[in-house]
């Protein structure tokens, strides 16, 4: 039962209220128990260690054997909640694109040898990056200007066996722009929205799918990437097809770079002084491998072009020296000027607020404490963290700062953390009430027939790509 709360109180609580509702209508099956589940997670004091655990909450009132029941069997209309997250993600800035962030993290499952679809991923530590079975999930967040480090997550999607990660991502921004119209958060005369993409993407292959696409990208660029500019004009008279490529320009090497389009210095209270440089009207060299094996024989490779753009910082926020420059990609239906420059380089500084989003979801939330067999299963609990994280969002301004007392005071005017915001949750959901009807009373089964034998499982072993990497197609 939800406690009384007054007009006032009532409505600034209505968009959180109603995101429930709506949240609890697109779960089809096993509704109560997924729903109860998520505000268990909520609820929870402390890191969630595994999803039986949750069935100890009080905001769970059904039994431990519900929890798996309704991971394995419930249903949830992934794109309604898509739309749904989308809907309640932040506004951007008059004249500002809207600003989206996209990684891939993996959930390692060596030991699961029962588990189905697992691929290798690659998971990081200080031993050095290892390549273990598990599932890795492409994690679609809206990014926004502030002091706090809060994202909008929107999708969760798993990169299955044989399919290739540009593949997977190229899908998620296309379906993210139908998503955009259909929610009426992107119309006629807004600037495009920008996707940023960490190092590892394939930034000429994405562009180029995408350019028929009213999107923008920027992708961070490995410091061994060239470039070439667009050969000089043919002499009259000059026989032959004609060169393809002008002059090198390397991000390595200062001595094969021409002289930027584009400048800009700034100053940072995090960075000491900026600098920004611009290159435009860039392209690789493709070769007839990887996604290009396919291309028709009888005609030529395309020249995706774009901007390489490289900045330059005194030093990282906590003092350091940075030991390398950060060189971006952008590609888009808009030219950068010198006002979009300085959008860009500022805007990818955010894209690093998706990298809190992973740690917490990971550590408090149990995005990696699922440990189910299945796929299927292990989606349903992402999408579940995805809902229990927004709704921490939309009830930051609302909760109590219930911080321990070792915990610092907040800044004034500054929102409170992810962290301090779930810790004053529970104390909020008793004025939220909830969607989920009560457990109905039911009957001990008859149990395990007498006499029955457990029957034996085939081990499943990780899919293994047996081609080499496609990497080699770009220099």
């Amino acid at each position: 039962m939800a406690e009384h709360i007054g007009a006032s109180e009532a409505s600034h609580l209505r968009p959180l209220i109603d995101f429930r509702a709506a949240f609890h209508r697109l779960l089809w099956r096993r509704a109560d128990a997924l729903f109860e589940l998520t505000d268990a997670m909520l609820c929870a004091q402390g890191p969630v260690c595994s999803p039986v655990e949750l069935s100890m909450e009080p905001e769970f009132r059904r039994g431990h054997g519900s929890v798996y029941a309704a991971l394995d069997q419930g249903r949830i209309d992934t794109g309604a909640l898509r739309r749904l997250l989308l809907g309640v993600a932040t506004a951007a800035r008059p004249g500002e694109p809207l600003m989206f962030a996209l990684d891939v993290t993996p959930d390692a499952r060596p030991d699961a040898e029962y588990a189905d679809e697992r691929v290798m991923v690659q998971v990081r530590g200080k031993g050095g990056d290892k390549f273990l079975p598990g599932w890795p999930y492409s994690l679609l967040v809206g990014v926004q200007w502030g002091s706090s480090s809060w994202v909008d997550p929107i999708e969760a999607r798993r990169i299955h066996p044989g399919q290739e990660h540009t593949d997977v991502t190229i899908g998620q921004i296309a379906d993210l722009l139908g998503d955009l119209e259909a929610t009426n958060r992107l119309v006629e005369h807004d600037p495009p929205p920008l996707v940023m993409l960490d190092a590892g993407n394939y930034a000429t292959d994405i562009s180029h799918a995408l350019a028929a696409h009213p999107v923008q990208v920027l992708v961070r660029l490995r410091a061994t990437r060239v470039f070439y500019a667009d050969p000089a004009p043919r002499r009259p008279g000059e026989m032959g097809a004609g060169k393809r490529h002008g002059r090198e320009f390397s991000c390595s090497d200062p001595a094969k770079r021409h002289i930027p389009d584009l400048a800009l210095t700034a100053d940072s209270s995090r960075h000491g002084t900026v600098t920004v440089r611009a290159w435009t009207g860039l392209h690789q060299k493709l070769t007839r491998t990887g996604r290009w094996a396919g291309h028709p024989a009888h005609e030529r490779l395309p020249m995706v072009r774009g901007t390489v753009i490289q900045i330059v910082v005194d030093r990282l926020p906590d003092g350091r020296k940075p030991a390398k420059d950060l060189w971006l990609w952008h590609a888009g239906p808009i030219e950068v000027d010198a006002a979009l420059l300085d959008l860009l380089w500022k805007a990818y500084l955010r894209r690093f607020d998706q990298e809190h989003f992973h740690r917490f979801a990971k550590v408090y939330l149990g995005m990696a404490r699922a440990h189910l067999a299945s796929a299927q299963a292990t989606d349903r609990w992402m999408h579940l963290i995805l809902a229990a994280y927004a709704q921490l969002r939309l009830a930051s301004p609302h909760v109590d700062d219930l911080r321990r007392p070792w915990h610092p005071r907040p800044e004034p005017g500054r929102a409170l953390s992810p962290y301090r915001v779930r810790l004053g949750f529970r104390r909020l959901r008793a004025k939220l009430g909830t969607p989920a009807d009560s457990p109905k009373l039911t009957r001990p089964g008859p149990g395990r027939p007498k006499g029955s034998r457990n029957r034996p499982k085939d081990k499943r072993p990780p899919y293994r790509k047996t081609v080499a990497a496609d990497n080699e197609h770009r220099e």
